[in-house]
């Protein structure tokens, strides 16, 4: 026998939304729902046949393989089969009637609370950024009881099982023609019941303590990065895993050295008469000092590239460079003597001493015809 449409048989358009799908399935499923209608074979078949148009329809992806090839998109690798199996249908059916109940679609088992993910906001040097840097830092968080080991109990002997649950955290309530399982309300989901509790916790399991830490900072960190300490956040309760700790990183501006990715930028004055004549100057790099020879005729704003003198590429082999920017200055509260000279030096130059200022007076030229 062929199989109905999906959208007939929830009784909406192909244009629903996924709202009005929902909707429709929860009718639906109530009317023809197994624990409402026992020993009913067709509302139970009429139940699974709504639970497989549902699964399909309230998935977006499986939703538009299935408008554009019908029922044949199951056998597309897109699902489809007995509507109990599979993550599908649980995900859809602890959905809509948890909603309903208000009831727990966590399993048996689940009761541990995983400990809390923790940040630590730390500032590093431009130089410790660069090179990488290893230190110990001292966190506050809270952890599993040295005395219980996390049980809360005063000895394994103050245990017992909660006799409301048998040990599961959960219990079921009765609701109507439903079945509903929530969190054990004598245990709290523990499964367990302490008669003496543990008197440094007070039977909470864990303790607030300070806890150092050694961490290693890797080579070419930069600002808002983030490193994780797995396992290293808060410890969980009932078992549950341990978070993790993440270190947010800021790298404190230097006093001459900008940062662009793995590569450095600065500034270098140097006067009129080295940059006409030329000369040997020594240039500050994140290593300690380097020579740079700058040539006759330097103009302002000339930008020198040292190569491998950047900083070391994250996770990756390699260095970024250095980028000198050449910045002449212009001599102020000048002596009597050095107008005259710079006077003499004006009266006896050619314009071919000054070939930018040739080349810019010539389009001037130009431009004023």
């Amino acid at each position: 026998m062929s199989k109905r449409d999906y959208y007939d048989v929830l009784g909406v358009s192909n244009s629903a939304t996924a709202d009005e799908i929902k909707k429709n399935y929860r009718k639906l499923a109530l009317k023809y729902h197994p624990d409402r209608n026992p020993d009913d074979k067709a509302a139970e078949a009429s139940f699974k046949e709504a639970s497989a148009a549902y699964e399909v329809l309230s998935d977006g992806q499986r939703r538009a393989q299935y408008d554009q090839f019908g029922h044949a998109a199951e056998n597309m690798g897109g699902g489809g089969g007995n509507p109990f199996q599979g993550s599908g249908f649980g995900d859809i059916f602890g959905d809509v009637f948890s909603e309903f109940f208000g009831g727990s679609s966590r399993r048996p088992g689940s009761r541990g609370q995983p400990g809390a993910d923790l940040t630590y906001n730390m500032d590093l040097t431009f130089e410790q950024a660069a090179f990488g840097y290893s230190t110990e830092l001292v966190i506050p968080r809270m952890d599993l009881c040295d005395s219980c080991g996390g049980s809360g109990a005063r000895s394994s002997k103050d245990i017992e099982v909660c006799p409301v649950c048998s040990g599961t955290g959960q219990q079921r309530i009765q609701q109507g023609f439903f079945s509903v399982s929530t969190t054990c309300s004598q245990c709290r989901g523990t499964g367990k019941l302490i008669k003496s509790p543990c008197p440094r916790c007070n039977g909470r399991g864990r303790v607030n303590i300070k806890k150092k830490l050694k961490v290693n900072i890797p080579a070419g960190i930069n600002t808002g990065a983030r490193v994780k300490l797995t396992g290293e956040g808060e410890a969980g309760s009932n078992g549950g895993r341990r978070g993790s700790l993440y270190l947010i990183i800021n790298v404190l501006e230097h006093p001459i050295f900008e940062r662009d990715d793995y590569d450095i930028h600065c500034k270098i004055p140097i006067s009129i008469t080295q940059a006409a004549l030329g000369s040997d100057i020594e240039v500050p790099t994140l290593e300690g000092r380097a020579r740079l020879t700058i040539p006759a005729g330097t103009q302002n704003g000339k930008i020198f590239r040292l190569k491998n003198k950047g900083i070391a590429r994250l996770q990756r082999s390699g260095l970024g460079d250095l980028y000198i920017r050449i910045v002449v200055e212009i001599p102020t509260n000048l002596s009597r003597r050095q107008k005259e000279l710079l006077e003499e030096f004006t009266a006896i130059s050619k314009e071919d001493s000054s070939p930018m200022k040739k080349s810019f007076m010539a389009k001037l030229k130009d431009f004023l015809i």
